[in-house]
């Protein structure tokens, strides 16, 4: 009886084993599935915890501080990475960050390859609000000079949700009642629509980080550990495009990721530096503008993300602003604005001004520049800048990224009343600044803030 059951016994454990062995088996296949396509990545968020591998990272002020290291997790690098170049990149077209381009990388964002990012721009993503809450539409902005790109790449988010989108409507509700499904769908088809523009609606380029490394750092570059581990995927479908960032969303808005960057690099490799050099002119050699402790992006960059093209000035055309060269400003009538209010700015001369091309854009959604501040405003009604019937009285909705903001301003614009004029007596400093902007688009209008404390 004895013998029978340690035979059962024995016959049980050989079953278990066999068991065991056939589920390692299928995890190898399934591990080798996702590793090949990166299905995981989208959905894992770094954790660190104590005694785990932490790599490298910067402090604040820009010092690097050595993290402890462990067995059995994952770095954060890791999970942003896409697979190495012998697995996917005869699948994907994909290929190494050259020591030239590199340098060119940095050259154009900086004037100069020994220059780094920030610390506030490496921190920087593309992260929403919570969906299904009056913000569901707007990203979480921080601190720093990676906010001009983060807003930009607001409107653009805006212009699709509200008139881009099939099967919803155009109006503030639509944006709002968002789940986080919609909004990953979104946010990869933005994305991916404005490395399209920049690429001449011809090609676009992706740059994601590896866990390789490909450029040495040299006397004439300035290693980040970051830019020398790229790897670049170039699509000549725009559908194909919006799938790829879709699956490596993560990549874009996941914590650690540094997406603003990746985005960054994305752009400039799709837009080209040969087509960038032509953008550009005399008065912008350069992408970043450098300032204590960080950089700032230059009118060039915010023009590349609205328009497709990096025009270094607001005012339409060219002019000759005193370069024999000439200077260069928007050619032709972009899908979405700009508009800018400054003491400097208003002050200035006409190189300064807005031109129609972005003043009166296709679409009724504008990046607005206030006193050095980035803000969004935009109109539901699709109408708005084509229908000169329209404009007598509109409403428009303001948001202006501040972590204190919990919904959207709706502002009333009345442009057939002259009350403001009658009181200000020249003194335009008691006005909102924001109505101040709106101003510089229609002159004579009349903003009410239907019970919102108006922003100064």
């Amino acid at each position: 009886m004895e013998t029978e059951v340690s035979d059962q016994e024995q016959s049980s454990q050989e079953l278990d084993l066999e068991a065991i062995t056939r589920k390692f088996s299928s995890l190898d296949k399934w591990r080798e599935i996702f590793s090949y396509h990166r299905l995981g990545a989208r959905n894992t968020a770094p954790q660190h915890h104590e005694g785990s591998h932490v790599c490298a990272d910067e402090a604040e002020d820009g010092t690097r501080i050595p993290q402890p290291r462990g067995q059995g997790h994952v770095s954060s690098n890791r999970l942003c990475s896409i697979p190495k170049p012998s697995i996917i990149s005869s699948k994907l077209g994909a290929f190494p960050i050259s020591p030239a381009m590199a340098t060119k990388l940095c050259q154009s964002l900086f004037g100069n390859p020994v220059h780094v990012f920030s610390a506030d721009w490496k921190k920087a993503c593309f992260r929403f609000r919570e969906p299904f809450s009056d913000l569901a539409f707007a990203l979480e902005v921080g601190k720093g000079g990676a906010r001009g790109v983060q807003m930009a790449v607001q409107v653009s988010l805006i212009k699709y949700l509200l008139f881009t989108r099939k099967g919803k409507g155009c109006d503030i509700h639509s944006l709002q009642e968002m789940s986080r499904h919609e909004q990953e769908q979104a946010m990869a088809k933005t994305l991916a629509g404005i490395l399209w523009a920049a690429g001449a609606a011809q090609k676009a380029t992706i740059c994601l980080v590896t866990e390789d490394t490909y450029v040495a750092s040299t006397p004439d570059y300035a290693r980040d550990d970051f830019t020398e581990r790229l790897q670049l995927f170039e699509f000549t479908e725009k559908e194909v495009t919006e799938k790829f960032i879709y699956d490596h969303l993560q990549c874009f808005q996941g914590a650690g990721s540094r997406g603003v960057i990746v985005f960054l690099y994305s752009l400039l490799f799709s837009r080209t530096f040969e087509r960038l050099q032509e953008d550009l002119d005399i008065s912008t050699t350069h992408l970043l503008q450098p300032t204590a402790g960080g950089f700032l992006c230059r009118q060039a960059l915010l023009n590349l993300i609205l328009t497709g093209r990096a025009s270094p000035n607001v005012f339409n055309g060219c002019q000759q602003g005193g370069s024999p060269e000439g200077l260069h400003g928007v050619l032709a009538r972009a899908e979405v604005g700009y508009l800018q209010w400054g003491k400097d700015v208003s002050e200035g001369g006409r190189l300064s001004q807005v031109g129609s091309m972005l003043k009166t854009p296709k679409l009724p959604i504008w990046l607005c520049n206030i006193n050095g501040n980035y803000s969004v405003l935009f109109s539901t009604n699709r109408q708005l800048l084509s229908d000169w019937k329209m404009e007598r009285l509109f409403d428009l909705y303001f948001y202006r990224s501040q972590p204190s903001q919990s919904q959207p301003v709706r502002l009333t614009v009345d442009t057939h009343s002259h009350h403001w004029e009658e009181d200000q007596h020249g003194t335009e400093w008691r006005f909102s600044p924001v109505e101040m902007t709106i101003r510089t688009k229609w002159r004579e209008a009349t903003v009410h803030w239907n019970g919102s404390v108006p922003f100064f």
